[in-house]
């Protein structure tokens, strides 16, 4: 066994977290002594002990003299819980081997500088951009107090999310769909337009074989159509945020408002500015979103640049149609040399269906930014 092997352990120990940490971000941590794993641990949810200190209780006195591997940077200042940093050097650990630095950059490398301060040698860089990949969204929002949007598709072969006449259940099979349930465990939030809630009445929840973790459900509602009996309103199952213009009804917000939903109303007039529900969400502690909406809120992200991660399932099928849909509405690109690239593409097959993962490069016309959220 190697750095890399312990590491690698590390970090799926970490993975098994995702979805329950926000907005902290998922860590892993491995202690071993002689060739011997003496203690593991992970960070379990937002205020209790870091990934650091279970590995450190579970070794005990065998912590003394040990080489620690976390994935990322132990923190060395108060926040809801102790510095781990200073826990590490009372624990008298001789080496410690971190997958990255902290991202942000108010605390990034503090924590090593103590470590390294007290004596104890430290190896930075192992695994490093599997653990960036990991907390993709927590180092998003840390820098930039933005969530990290990922957005998912599901279309045929010949790039169709429905039929002309509007049917679109179901495109991907079956692994496929339980594979979208663990994605929406894995994110803060879930955001859909108006037109999925009225088409489809979807719950937007998270079902799976063991219970998951619901995320917040975004509707993007201009005109606030949404009925009154809608599941996301009357389930009780989630919290529902409804972002709409300011030439809406106050009854309706009114009636919402005391079924416990939250209507935000934002400055547009017509449509929803997404960049404005998008820093609503990061100021509220959101941060990751990801988006089921049909093709006029994924075109509308598209146009304003506003996608970090793009995840795109294909069918073996095919539809036809001029008026069938596509996954990506809006304006579009007037010339393919316009086109957006994917890049840190990956592939997986679910049965018949493949999945598409990559990271769209936006010029800096395009939302004013370049993704640089991605793992080069």
């Amino acid at each position: 066994m190697n750095d890399r092997d312990y590491m690698k352990i590390a970090l799926d120990l970490a993975k098994g977290t995702k979805g329950q940490t926000s907005p902290n971000p998922v860590v892993g941590a491995v202690i071993v002594n002689q060739g011997r794993i003496v203690g593991m641990g992970a960070h379990l949810k937002a205020g209790q002990p870091h990934a650091e200190v279970h590995a450190l209780n579970m070794a005990g006195s065998l912590a003394k003299n040990s080489t620690l591997y976390v994935t990322l940077e132990p923190c060395s200042h108060f926040g809801r819980t102790p510095p781990c940093a200073e826990r590490i050097v009372a624990e008298q650990v001789k080496r410690v081997v971190v997958a990255t630095l902290d991202p942000n950059p108010l605390v990034s490398g503090m924590g090593i500088d103590l470590l390294e301060k007290a004596g104890i040698e430290v190896t930075v860089g192992v695994l490093e951009q599997e653990a960036k990949q990991l907390n993709e969204s927590f180092n998003k929002y840390i820098t930039t107090r933005m969530p990290f949007v990922t957005v998912k598709t599901a279309m045929t072969l010949d790039g169709k999310i429905a039929t002309y006449t509007g049917s679109s259940k179901w495109i991907t099979g079956e692994k496929s769909r339980e594979y979208v349930h663990q994605l929406r465990h894995e994110h803060d939030a879930i955001m859909v337009g108006i037109g999925t809630i009225l088409k489809d009445n979807p719950s937007l929840t998270v079902r799976t074989e063991v219970e998951g973790l619901n995320p917040i459900r975004i509707v993007v509602d201009s005109k606030l159509r949404i009925p009154l009996d809608a599941k996301v309103v009357i389930d009780g199952k989630a919290p529902t945020w409804i972002f709409t213009t300011n030439h809406v009804s106050e009854q309706k917000i009114n009636e919402l408002t005391k079924m416990g939903i939250q209507v935000i109303v934002t400055k547009g007039e017509e449509s929803v500015p997404l960049q404005e529900v998008l820093q609503y969400l990061g100021k509220n502690h959101v941060t990751s979103v990801f988006v089921e909406g049909g093709s006029t809120l994924t075109g509308s992200l598209f146009d304003h640049g506003l996608i970090d991660k793009y995840i795109g399932f294909i069918a073996p099928k095919l539809v036809g149609g001029f008026q069938s849909l596509t996954s990506i509405g809006g304006e579009g690109k007037t010339m393919m040399t316009q086109a957006v690239p994917l890049t840190n593409i990956s592939i997986q097959q679910f049965e018949d269906d493949f999945c598409i993962m990559g990271y769209p490069i936006f010029s800096s016309s395009e939302g004013g930014k370049v993704n640089v959220y991605r793992i080069d």
